[in-house]
């Protein structure tokens, strides 16, 4: 086949199985395009725009190995948004190197650059979905949650039996996950509840306003029935689209208008202190969440790496300006199959959970979610009983 020389790009927030996108998209260039030239993007968009694009074609097998087992990206990741002042920067760097492709592995700010980049070059886009987050519209799910949700899941239920196991030395614990305006990975920790008794007590989503007298009411109540107690919030809970406590300014905001707050865990751990005289733990994963290689779903890998061959795929047949997705085809057995949508259905927009997917009121967690959640996060654990 003739020389169609690609491009692999990282972008946003990075996952544990990121790099299986980019092993897919590699091996099935060099399987389908034997003579062509693979370079890759130094730091995401911005390896493009300086020019730092190095020719990873002929990488190692041991390199590509490590590709299957690596956690954050390979190629460095950037949430920098493209100038149009930089637009001819990036031409002058693509045509250098007689790119034809871009491969973009990134979420909704990365399928906005697609698009930018889109409208002012004649260049192949194909966007291959990543977040830890969970919100990109028309997939069923995104490569890199099953792995997160994973972690939070065995975390909630670890902090659990932490937690009533030290009885009153230290018998709370908030726990504050990733997801930005979401609570996909909230929701989570749900997975091992099976009843009343079960971690987590609370549970606080972005998409409902979060009221602080009624998770202080129902921290203690747990916490008198049970002997301990354990909430798990989002990082962007918020009361009547305000920030939470101390913490209504961000300390800061990047390229694409996100903003960032201080920790709510923080805040209301001190606040259930003062109520119950208590230690009370705030546990903050950050980016453990996302990079602990211990926790990586092997559903979760293989999908990352199917959607890069499929980004493959869809570029010999011309198609441009899409992303790929998945699609649920059964739950038992599970299945899916690749897809594909314009980038336009999915920039900048934010999927947020379906309200049957939702927790009870007493924070039991909806048999839709557990369906739909159960097969992403890979090798179940075993059912943990309880002695006493």
């Amino acid at each position: 086949m003739s020389q169609k020389n690609v491009l692999i790009l990282q972008s946003g927030g990075v996952t544990s199985v990121i790099n299986r996108s980019l092993l897919g998209i590699i091996k099935e260039t060099k399987k389908e395009l034997s003579n062509s030239r693979i370079y890759a993007s130094d730091h995401g968009i911005e390896g493009l725009i300086k020019g730092k694009t190095p020719d990873i074609t002929d990488i190692s097998e041991d390199q590509l190995h490590s590709l299957k087992i690596s956690p954050g990206a390979a190629l460095g990741s950037s949430r920098h948004k493209i100038k149009l002042s930089e637009i001819q920067q990036i031409s002058d760097n693509l045509n250098r190197h007689k790119i034809k492709t871009i491969y973009m592995i990134g979420g909704n700010d990365s399928a906005e650059t697609g698009l930018l980049l889109n409208d002012h070059l004649d260049i192949q886009i194909i966007h291959i979905p990543k977040t830890i987050d969970n919100d990109l519209e028309e997939t069923d799910h995104c490569p890199g949650y099953g792995s997160t949700a994973r972690f939070i899941a065995q975390a909630s239920l670890g902090s659990g039996k932490d937690a009533w196991s030290m009885g009153d030395s230290s018998p709370i614990t908030i726990i504050e996950v990733m997801g930005r305006d979401t609570g996909w990975l909230a929701l989570a920790s749900t997975l091992y509840k099976k009843d009343d008794f079960d971690p987590p007590h609370f549970i606080g989503i972005p998409e409902q306003s979060f009221d602080e007298d009624f998770f202080l009411f129902k921290i203690e109540e747990s916490y008198r029935k049970f002997g301990y107690a354990v909430a798990v919030i989002a990082e962007n809970i918020k009361t009547n689209n305000m920030p939470i406590g101390d913490t209504a300014k961000p300390w800061f905001t990047d390229d694409f208008g996100h903003e960032y707050y201080n920790s709510p865990s923080k805040y209301l751990s001190k606040q259930v202190s003062k109520r119950l005289n208590l230690r009370c733990r705030h546990e903050s994963p950050g980016t453990i969440q996302r990079s602990l290689i211990d926790s990586v779903s092997t559903i979760d890998g293989d999908e990352a790496e199917l959607v890069g061959k499929s980004a493959v795929t869809e570029s010999l047949k011309g198609n441009s300006n899409i992303m790929i997705t998945l699609i649920r085809e059964s739950n038992d057995p599970y299945s899916v199959t690749t897809s594909t949508t314009s980038l336009d259905t999915v920039a900048g927009k934010v999927r947020k959970l379906p309200r049957d997917f939702y927790p009870s009121d007493d924070f039991l967690p909806s048999t839709k979610f557990i369906e739909y959640l159960n097969p992403l996060i890979g090798t179940p654990i075993d059912r943990i009983n309880r002695l006493l």
